[in-house]
């Protein structure tokens, strides 16, 4: 599903608003939820789930061509839990 068929769904399932205006509403909500991301705050959205932006510690890896052990530095990772209720479907 892309950001055009989440605008289409609202725009047909609404029918007060121009698809125009659907499209600007998610994008948005996009905006609002990237925003609280980028300043380390967590989204929750009853019955779908939570996103969240994680620090992941540096490890060791290997290079899966030469075999050869490589340091993996930190860096940042989403994470996406679903709500109970998405894990059941």
């Amino acid at each position: 599903m892309t950001k055009a068929d989440l605008a289409r769904a609202i725009y047909e399932r609404h029918g007060g608003l121009t698809i125009g205006e659907a499209r600007r509403l998610v994008d948005t909500i996009f905006d609002i939820v990237r925003d609280r991301l980028i300043r380390g705050e967590g989204v929750r959205i009853v019955g779908f789930g939570t996103l969240e932006v994680i620090e992941r510690k540096p490890r060791r890896g290997r290079n899966p061509s030469t075999g050869e052990e490589i340091r993996l530095k930190s860096h940042k990772a989403l994470v996406f839990r679903p709500s109970r209720s998405m894990r059941s479907v």
